[in-house]
């Protein structure tokens, strides 16, 4: 073999070497895979992280209307633990139920409040909202303070469409007390004629 042949030689196996270990992982390479990125907002306050906040809003072409619920999905953590007391929507909702009342963050925890069910709910929508429009959030912590975010609204589409929006609020009746059966429900006169 001549010295022009081996530096050939070396050449091809110099190029050869990093393709066939780009083929070694075949149809699932990790690039492969679809990573969607997080549509949501996250900030970082002090020892409090809120990583992808947003709304879940309506279907594509839909509108969620005046007096409605939204969902609101994050995940939250304190670095020296916390608790989420409230959250508000100024502008936006008329209140934000919080399930459970308050939501503990212990230390150095992620607390995943992305689902199923929301765990945070707008209610009483101030004004009809749509996909791609953002709103006004405050996180109000017991020992960080209010944080508040501009939070995007994401249509329930594409990656959004396994996040449940808010269950309907269902109407509670009122029980009727039901009379003693001896007794008549309500009380009957009879008019009199005396002399």
């Amino acid at each position: 073999m001549t010295r022009w042949n081996r530096r050939l030689l070396f050449g091809a196996v110099a190029v050869l070497i990093p393709v066939l270990a780009g083929c070694e992982a075949g149809l699932n390479a990790p690039t492969l895979e679809y990573h969607p990125a997080s549509n949501g907002i996250s900030v970082v306050k002090d020892d409090i992280t809120i990583d992808n906040a947003f709304v879940l809003g309506p279907a594509l072409g839909s509108t969620l209307q005046i007096g409605g619920r939204a969902s609101l999905f994050a995940a939250i953590s304190a670095e020296n633990g916390d608790r989420l007391e409230s959250v508000t929507a100024p502008g936006a909702a008329s209140s934000v139920e919080v399930t459970g009342g308050t939501i503990n963050l212990p230390q150095q925890a992620l607390v995943d409040l992305q689902g199923p069910k929301p765990q945070l709910v707008l209610t009483g929508l101030t004004h009809d909202l749509q996909g791609g429009a953002t709103i006004q959030i405050v996180f109000n912590f017991a020992e960080a303070g209010p944080i508040r975010l501009s939070v995007p609204v994401e249509p329930r589409a594409y990656d959004y469409t396994t996040y449940s929006p808010p269950a309907k609020p269902t109407a509670t009746a009122k029980a009727k007390k039901k009379a003693h059966p001896n007794i008549p429900a309500s009380p009957t006169a009879s008019p009199s004629v005396s002399s």
